[in-house]
């Protein structure tokens, strides 16, 4: 027996939203998990990259394919709650969303290899304990929490492991521009230039824009949205990793239709928030930015993918 289970790309933090807030965007990591007939064959992982996405193929070389293997890692966990072990496994990744450009793809096969070895097992764990496994193996639930449900999340890892999750309606009236550059910044890069203790003032300015964030979500209001999307946490920290990032987040301080732009998950991909904006416009302004300093981006402009992960028949 074997599963498919398609699930998708993810941004998080949206600025003041670190580790707790994230949304589902339309590009697709595919895992395949089938238990093998033949005993002592041991795990089997297969790294394919699909569609037209900047996948770097080298970046696959770096992938452990046996037991260290993140995805095997987070299978061996749903076996273990239930007190099994895994048995030979084939599993298969079929990519399309880029590697290590802040959009989830970790969050993705994760995701993806507890829900197909959930179902070989008779589906034992529900929605909470799956969500709870996969906050452990990625440290937070921000970028697994849409990944599994799709839409825009709000996600909190609580002091004794359990995941506190609202999915929230987004307007769908308001684009994503995602603007994925052609250089990798892995996530513990991102996380090392982050300080242990921030200032109050910083902690104090999060917490406004953050819940001004949920307010300008919760009823559609755009001049709220132009405000909210600031932060003091990371991204000023992770400014001196994006090359351009300063630039093209000026670029759109001060454009009507433009709500904001902030970086996506750890980055480098950024994500442009916009209402009734040239979208041309958008792809002009970040290409001329990138370019100049000779770097390679794809844009494309995605609406909200309000499907998480699904098993494919």
């Amino acid at each position: 027996m074997k599963v498919s289970v398609k699930v998708p790309a993810t941004s998080a933090n949206l600025g003041p939203g670190f580790d707790c807030l994230g949304l589902a965007l339309p590009i697709y990591n595919t895992v395949t998990i089938e238990e093998t007939v033949l005993p002592g064959t041991g795990i089997e992982i297969n790294l394919m990259s699909e569609g037209e996405e900047v996948i770097d193929e080298a970046a696959f070389d770096n992938i452990p394919r046996d037991e260290n293997n993140i995805v095997y890692k987070a299978v061996e966990m749903l076996y273990n709650s239930i007190g099994q072990e895994p048995s030979e496994l084939k599993i298969n990744i079929q990519s399309q969303i880029p590697i290590t450009r802040g959009l989830g793809s970790s969050a993705a096969v994760v995701v993806g290899g507890l829900i197909a070895a959930n179902k070989l097992l008779g589906s034992p764990a529900d929605e909470t304990a799956l969500l709870s496994i996969a906050t452990e193996v990625e440290g937070h639930p921000d970028n697994v929490a849409p990944a599994i449900l799709g839409g825009f999340v709000l996600a909190s890892q609580e002091d004794d492991g359990s995941v506190i999750y609202r999915k929230l309606d987004w307007p769908q009236e308001w684009d994503i521009t995602v603007c994925i550059p052609d250089f990798e910044l892995s996530t513990s890069i991102a996380r090392s230039v982050l300080p242990e203790q921030v200032p109050l003032q910083d902690a104090i300015f999060n917490a406004k824009h953050l819940a001004m964030l949920i307010q300008a979500v919760n009823t559609k209001d755009e001049k709220l949205m132009q405000a909210a999307l600031k932060d003091k946490l990371h991204q000023p920290y992770r400014e001196k990793l994006v090359p351009g990032m300063k630039e093209i987040m000026d670029a759109f301080k001060h454009e009507d239709g433009v709500l904001g732009c902030v970086l996506s998950g750890a980055g480098p991909a950024m994500l442009i928030i916009s209402h009734k904006y040239d979208l041309d416009k958008i792809k002009s302004i970040v290409k001329e930015i990138w370019e100049a300093q000779s770097i390679k981006v794809e844009i494309k402009t995605l609406k909200i993918e309000q499907k998480g992960a699904e098993i494919l028949e």
